[in-house]
């Protein structure tokens, strides 16, 4: 949620950064509704204060028996009904103004380049050469024993497209890549956690979600419960309505999970295969910061995600998001995205983002400054280290072999206990 003191004193400032960003908000609309929130709170509090006075000389009268306490008691009784309807005013303009403000996104950072479509984004980074892949390389989908090892078929029956079953040596491929990417984490420092699969509706607008992607999210509305797009859903919300001491920032966190993600209106051979799944394996890192670090911190997370990209020997680049391309609450953004030799096509594998304050001031997490004085919002961030499918893809179609075998990655091998996925 942006700062309503901004809101308040520079709409113009939030006018022009919104208007750099694809959302479109009736800021007018906002402000004249704010006016009417903040003027019927006021009248409303106003007549409450003078029903306290009236009621504290009512009680104070001694003949209650007298046609003169009888009037006041009806005129209590009409000062409370009037109360009543007041606050009813108040609380419902208060609803209405606060699904204006949350339908309000997050200002991209003065870094961010403007622009309008992802044709805008800028490669910020490049690593690894495209000739060190397989000569061999061929999409994974076309790999001959690829849909014994990622039954897609049997997905179907059992749940639906977008949810394949892994068998055999690819189920032990992915448990790896988790392993692998998990021990990473905890070696920088982040905390491992085993997050709920599911949230509320308060959990999913904390971090933006709602409203914005509520198109995208598996929706249980008997519970009102939502299946996670993201671990970062669950575990930013660990600490919501928590205040930190300033001295335990930052905050790391970690945490694999399954993620779930309607997709709707995607097709075409860019979707085809693991490039695009409805349930996917993924570990998310979050960090709660200090606002005066967190952009530094989020310079840390894209090396940390990009570290491990280095290590499997994947080749990849950097984008730093244009304006247009950037999410709801989202004030600068990473994407890093792994070369697939076989269809020889960038995927993205991590988004590396910075919030600012957006999502800590809808959850309520700040910080008590060590000087004392009023309590302050933090900043989060979040990064996928890494999304399994796409690179489960890359490493398949990079190292692809004559024989018909995949080389795996060195880093893999202690949890794979093999140095080559062989056909059954």
């Amino acid at each position: 949620m942006i700062d309503i003191r901004l809101l308040r004193e520079d709409p113009e400032s939030l006018r022009n950064a919104i208007a750099k960003k694809k959302f479109a908000v009736d800021l007018d609309a906002v402000l004249v509704l704010d006016e009417k929130r903040r003027e019927a709170i006021q009248k409303a509090e106003s007549r409450r204060s003078e029903q306290k006075t009236a009621s504290k000389e009512v009680g104070q009268f001694k003949d209650k028996k007298s046609p003169e306490f009888q009037e006041k008691l009806k005129a209590m009784k009409a000062m409370a009904d009037e109360v009543k309807a007041l606050e009813a005013e108040a609380a419902a303009l208060e609803t209405q103004w606060k699904e204006l403000v949350l339908g309000i996104p997050n200002m991209p950072h003065e870094s961010v380049p403007v622009g309008k479509t992802e044709d805008e984004n800028v490669v910020a980074a490049e690593w690894g050469s495209k000739g060190d892949c397989s000569a061999q390389a061929i999409p994974h989908w076309d790999i001959p024993w690829f849909n014994q090892a990622v039954d897609f078929e049997r997905g179907v029956v059992a749940t639906g497209a977008g949810f394949p079953f892994y068998v055999g040596d690819m189920a032990r491929l992915v448990r790896s890549l988790i392993s692998f990417f998990l021990e990473e984490a905890n070696n920088a420092g982040f905390v491992e956690m085993l997050a709920p699969l599911m949230v509320n509706a308060a959990s999913a607008t904390a971090t933006g979600q709602l409203p914005d992607k509520e198109g995208q999210m598996y929706h249980m509305p008997t519970e009102d419960f939502y299946m996670i797009p993201t671990a970062e859903v669950p575990i930013t919300n660990f600490f919501r309505d928590q205040t930190f001491d300033e001295k335990e920032l930052p905050v790391y966190r970690c945490g694999y999970t399954p993620c779930f993600r309607r997709e709707a209106g995607s097709w075409g051979s860019h979707v085809r295969g693991l490039n695009r799944l409805h349930q996917f394996d993924k570990v998310e890192l979050v960090k709660w910061t200090h606002p005066e670090t967190s952009f530094e911190e989020l310079e840390s997370l894209k090396a940390h995600s990009e570290t491990l990209l280095q290590k499997l020997g994947l080749p990849y680049r950097v984008l730093l998001m244009c304006t247009g391309d950037i999410g709801f609450p989202h004030a600068k953004q990473y994407d890093l995205e792994v070369w697939a030799a076989g269809q020889e096509r960038w995927l993205e594998v991590s988004s590396c983002s910075n919030f600012t304050d957006f999502q800590a001031r809808r959850a309520g997490i700040r910080y008590r400054p060590s000087g004392g004085g009023k309590a302050e919002i933090v900043h989060t961030l979040n990064g996928s280290a890494l999304a399994i499918p796409r690179v489960l893809a890359a490493i398949l179609e990079n190292n692809y072999q004559e024989d018909g075998s995949v080389k795996i990655p060195d880093c893999l091998n202690k949890w794979f206990g093999g140095d080559s996925l062989k056909p059954a």
